[in-house]
């Protein structure tokens, strides 16, 4: 393995641990975040899946996201997936990019096939 791989392998799992981080936070400390709770399990499940070595994940105030950008922050072009739970079987899945929404619907639990679709859609975008 060259060693950019194993820097873009490093910064994945870093966003994946600090990630988690912030859900345990936000849940064991504020009052209304326990709805995340979820999120955690879903977390760790494609954790134990290695795809922790395929996406960047990271928050935007409660809501997970995933993409495949090696550095935090992204640009217009880049295609990412936000998931927010609403409620513990309300959760909204966005596929999309700065400008255009390709995907978006509510399921009410993460063993919905349309979000593994989601995910091997951005799956098969380039890291960058």
């Amino acid at each position: 393995m060259d060693e950019r791989t194993k820097e873009i392998l490093r910064l994945f799992n870093l966003s994946w641990t600090e990630t988690e981080s912030t859900f345990d936070e936000l849940i064991n400390n504020h009052l209304g975040f326990e709805r995340l709770t979820p999120l955690i399990s879903f977390i760790q499940k494609l954790k134990n899946e290695g795809e922790n070595n395929h996406f960047r994940i990271g928050t935007s105030m409660h809501i997970l996201m995933f993409s495949r950008s090696v550095k935090f922050g992204l640009r217009a072009d880049q295609k990412f997936i936000t998931i927010e739970m609403i409620s513990d079987k309300d959760i909204e899945v966005t596929f999309r990019d700065g400008r255009t929404i390709f995907r978006k619907y509510r399921i009410n639990s993460f063993d919905d096939p349309r979000i593994s679709k989601s995910l091997k859609a951005l799956k098969d975008t380039l890291v960058d």
